[in-house]
């Protein structure tokens, strides 16, 4: 055979060869292709889509957390001004509690001086009157003198 004869030969082979192949090898490898394509597609639209769901997860979180410090501060403020609230009725407290045990106590030695006067005199009056009986050596009726001894403890 001559040279020009096997070289048609080999591109007719070639072209059988090339039919074949685009009509079945190509199509399953194409489909293979396009397929691996779409999911890596896929998996890059996931994969951005999780970062703005991240981004998104991240702002909600960052504001519940404001919410929370300024709630918690909110509570530490009411409570320090509860009892500081707490702090001073109970000085009021023990301030009226303070000035009616001082107004008992001034009643109470008031009422002991009041009681030692009445003492003082009577035994003033006692003695007054065994200073008279004494003067008088004679006995000096108190019932009788009740009224001269009266006036006697009204001047003492």
């Amino acid at each position: 055979m001559s040279i020009n004869a096997t070289l048609i030969v080999q591109m007719i082979v070639f072209a059988i060869l090339v039919w074949f192949t685009m009509k079945y090898v190509w199509p399953p490898i194409t489909a293979a292709l396009d397929e691996r394509a779409k999911k890596i597609a896929d998996g890059l639209s996931a994969a951005d889509k999780a970062k703005a769901d991240l981004a998104a997860a991240n702002a909600r979180v960052e504001q519940q957390l404001a919410a929370a410090r300024d709630d918690a501060q909110k509570r530490l403020a009411d409570a320090e001004r509860l009892a500081q609230q707490m702090v001073e009725e109970a000085k009021t407290r023990a301030n009226d509690e303070g000035a009616k045990i001082v107004a008992a106590a001034r009643a109470e030695a008031e009422q002991e001086a009041v009681k030692a006067r009445e003492a003082l005199r009577e035994q003033v009056a006692g003695l007054a009157v065994k200073g008279a009986e004494a003067i008088l050596k004679r006995e000096v009726n108190p019932a009788v003198h009740a009224d001269l001894l009266n006036r006697l403890k009204t001047e003492l």
